[in-house]
């Protein structure tokens, strides 16, 4: 017979995805690097191909191992949408809220979360605004919004605006497969200034990364833009380095190109994801449901 396949697999599983290391994962689901191993061979054994390359400084995800991925996240977040729809309104609720969100936030945070809402309230409508961090701040001063969601280790002065955390995401320097730091298991910011930068200008990632280097040596730039996309391009084509978050980070450009994320053993500040809503906003049902659907979400990643 068979081995039947768990939702703790699935959990390992995604636990190595995301941290790139088996024995970050284990540390991460308090359990041993052997029970995170030993899931992943048996789902490989199960789906018959491998879902991880092995690298020096951690692991990879294999195509399939991403497809599986992504497959993975639906099923656990199906099951914590069911067991947590008790405590939230009835589906039956209706009405419309108006939410901003930025660049990153809106690409690569939201959308799947808006998705899992949205299957659990079919009559709540999102009017969804893109806003730069500027007009954020300016959207929640004059109350033109019901909630927004952002960057808030780029808002200056952030705790004088209600907000909550929803995700912290470390900051690794990325680079082609075959840049001298891919066998590096961890880079100094040093090390990294050595090499030509590729510099994402939205969202305020310019001004984010040149914090990191302090008042030392910085890179030299090559590059800027603002598409992520054509960083991952560059970086994956050999053209220079640069340091993003995990959330944005995919181990593959547009044209198959593999991409390395080292990690980074100077002090690298996380990118934070969090909500934020105006000053003596007045009490909204859907606003508050929504809200607590996300830290609820989130706080189960």
């Amino acid at each position: 017979m068979k081995n039947e396949v768990t939702l703790r697999q699935f959990r390992y599983f995604i636990a190595a995805a995301t941290t790139g290391q088996f024995s970050s994962a284990a540390v991460q689901e308090h359990v041993s690097q052997s029970a995170i191993t030993g899931a992943v061979q048996n789902l490989e054994k199960q789906l018959k191909t491998r879902l991880f390359i092995r690298l020096p400084h951690g692991v990879m995800l294999t195509p399939e191992g991403q497809a599986f991925l992504h497959h993975a996240r639906h099923v656990m977040d199906a099951v914590n949408d069911a067991m947590r729809h008790a405590s939230l309104l009835p589906q039956t609720a209706q009405g419309t809220f108006r939410l901003a969100a930025t660049y990153a936030v809106l690409g690569y945070f939201l959308p799947d979360l808006l998705s899992r809402f949205k299957r659990s309230y079919p009559g709540v409508e999102i009017d969804l605004v893109d806003m730069d961090r500027p007009e954020l701040e300016s959207a929640l001063k004059a109350g033109t919004i019901d909630l927004g969601v952002g960057l808030l280790s780029n808002i200056e002065n952030v705790d004088r605006i209600p907000h909550r955390l929803l995700v912290r995401s470390r900051r690794r320097v990325w680079v082609g497969a075959n840049h001298p730091l891919a066998s590096e298991t961890v880079a100094s910011l040093k090390q990294i200034a050595r090499y030509p930068y590729i510099l994402l200008t939205v969202d305020d990632a310019d001004t984010a990364a040149m914090r990191h280097w302090g008042k030392g040596p910085k890179p030299e730039i090559a590059m800027r833009t603002s598409s992520l996309e054509a960083v991952r391009g560059l970086v994956a084509h050999g053209f220079g380095v640069t340091v993003l978050s995990d959330l944005v980070y995919r181990p593959w450009s547009l044209e198959g190109k593999k991409i390395v994320a080292v990690p980074i053993s100077d002090p690298v500040e996380p990118m934070d994801v969090g909500l934020l809503w105006p000053q003596d906003a007045p009490s909204n049902a859907l606003v508050d449901v929504f809200r607590q659907f996300l830290i609820d979400a989130c706080e189960q990643v």
